[in-house]
Formats: structure tokens, sequence, C-alpha cells
């Protein structure tokens, strides 16, 4: 990156984040904190109000933002197919925003530019599967990120998967302090500190009932990283599945969200994959019929062939 386009990032990144250390700006752009230090000088001859403040770092002064951006043809280009994924993720709220971003930023292309862009996205889609959201689903998800905003706790029923022979219907209430959401595969799963549990959990929207946002407020741990839901929690584990060779580009072509690891051997390919519960892969194992065989845990294994065998009972009476 050049000196130029440096400065310009450094205005950017304080009007973004509204205060900065040198030191954050100099492992930000991956030079010294001389650099960072001439830069800055630099923007405030040039007439950019920067306030220093000891021991704070700098910030823009109030008021002051950078005249309408330009964007090159590839940068316009994904801003637009990202607006057009998040315009299909989102519940009705953030489609709209989503449409309303699209519009803007293709008002402010150059005439010569447009052509191109078009040609682009309309040459390239992401389509989201899964069904749209349910009214019931897109309301919680409107109140899950008021509580993120405002941080407050909020209070639900729970349907948990159970382990097998328990009851899996019969819920529990919940109180949690929400800290992100993640849109994984099909479904929005909210993670935050379990009351219950007193660790972070991560909570799936469908799975949400009765959601209402609490008056009693909380503070995030500067610590915490977001993270896949469901993996690498207390009590999870691993489940190895070998399958037939025939089928290895098939289960490749269609993984399940718990994999975390593939190898090919004599015998076929061995999946490797990481759960809380067994009913978190069985109907995907079951969905590969005889080519699939599971070698570990002994209980998954004969909850397969129970299954299996309840299938084939259930096929006989009809």
């Amino acid at each position: 990156m050049n000196r130029t386009d440096r400065m310009l990032a450094i205005v950017l990144e304080l009007q973004g984040k509204r205060r900065q250390r040198a030191a954050d700006l100099a492992h930000t752009f991956e030079v010294s904190k001389r650099t960072i230090y001439r830069d800055l000088a630099a923007l405030g001859q040039t007439g950019v109000p920067i306030v220093s403040t000891p021991g704070r770092g700098y910030a823009l002064m109030d008021g002051y933002f950078l005249p309408p951006l330009s964007f090159g043809t590839d940068e316009a280009t994904m801003l637009l197919l990202g607006a057009d994924v998040m315009a299909q993720s989102f519940d009705a709220q953030y489609r709209a925003a989503a449409q309303s971003a699209s519009r803007k930023i293709a008002g402010v292309l150059p005439e010569r530019l447009r052509p191109e862009v078009d040609a682009l996205r309309e040459s390239i889609q992401f389509i989201v599967g899964g069904a749209a959201l349910r009214p019931d689903q897109a309301a919680r998800l409107q109140l899950l990120r008021r509580a993120i905003v405002e941080r407050r706790t909020v209070r639900f029923r729970y349907f948990a998967r159970r382990a097998s022979g328990q009851s899996a219907t019969a819920p529990k209430v919940r109180e949690a302090n929400p800290y992100a959401l993640a849109h994984v595969g099909q479904s929005w799963y909210v993670t935050g500190y379990c009351h219950l549990r007193k660790d972070v959990r991560t909570f799936r929207l469908e799975r949400m009932e009765d959601l209402a946002v609490q008056m009693q407020t909380f503070e995030r741990p500067p610590s915490f990283q977001m993270h896949r839901p469901d993996l690498f929690e207390a009590g999870s584990f691993d489940v190895r599945v070998l399958f037939d060779a025939e089928i290895a580009r098939w289960v490749r072509e269609a993984p399940s969200f718990f994999t975390i690891a593939e190898q090919e051997t004599a015998g076929g390919l061995l999946v490797t994959l990481h759960v809380r519960d067994e009913r978190d892969v069985l109907q995907w194992i079951l969905g590969w019929g005889r080519h699939a065989r599971v070698l570990e845990p002994d209980s998954l294994r004969q909850t397969v062939a129970s299954e299996a065998e309840a299938m084939l009972r259930r096929s006989r009476e009809s």
C-alpha cells in the first residue's frame, strides 16, 4: 500500500472506529509507529481535523466526514452481491435495508462502470438455501438483535436435543446474555452466556419460543470470540464414519455441518465429525443407507442399527 492510499485508509479507520492509538494503526497497516506519526501530521497539514488525546489515541473532530467514495468495478460488484445475499438471509427489516443500500451504491456509480458491474452482477449469483423465516422467527431475530445492541438479557423456552432415551419435547426456561448472531447453513444461532449452565452456549433460533428481552443488562467479555455453533463445547465428542469408496464423491459434495476431517483409506472415505449429541448427525448418516458404517462411538453404532431395524419393521407393516 502506497502512502496516499494508507493515509486515506487511516482516515476511514478513524471515521469507522472513532478512536485509535498509534500502535493500533501501525499494527493494522503493518508499518512502524513513526510512520503513522508522520502520516497523521501530513493529514493535519492537509486540513483533516485530527484530535490527539494523551493515553487514549487519535480521533476525528466531531462532524467531520469524508466526501462520498468512488468504487471500482470489483468493489461495487462485491458490495452489490453482498447486499443481495443479505436480502435473502435476513428478515423483512434488514432485507429492505439491503435493497436500499443496493440502490444507493448503484446510483453513485459512474456511467462508464455501470454496464460492466451489471453484467458481472447478472453472471454471479449467491442463492441462500432453506425456507424463508416464519413471521414468529423473524420477530425473534429482531428481538435478539435489539438485545445484543442494548446488552440486555433474554428469557425464552428452549427445545434442546436430548440423549437417546430421554424426552426431546420438554422445553426448559433459559436466560442468557446474547453476545453474537451467526447464520450457518440454513439456520440462525445466537451465542451468549447461559445463566443455567454458567457458561457460554449456542442456541438455535428455531428451537426458541416465548422470547422476551429483560430489563437486566450485561457487559460482553472483551475476550469473547465467535465460533462455529455447537462445536467444541463441554461434553462434545468425535464420531467416525466409513463410507464406501463408490459414494465418496457424493459425501464430499454434501458434507455434514459437523464434519471436521476426511481421509481416503483402503476401505473407503473415513469422515470424522464433532458433535454434542448423536442425534446431530443420525439423520445424515442414515441418509447414506448401506454405504455408511459407524466406527465409533459404539452407542451411535447401536442407535443406527436400532433405527434401521425400526425402519424395516415399519416398511413391512405397510
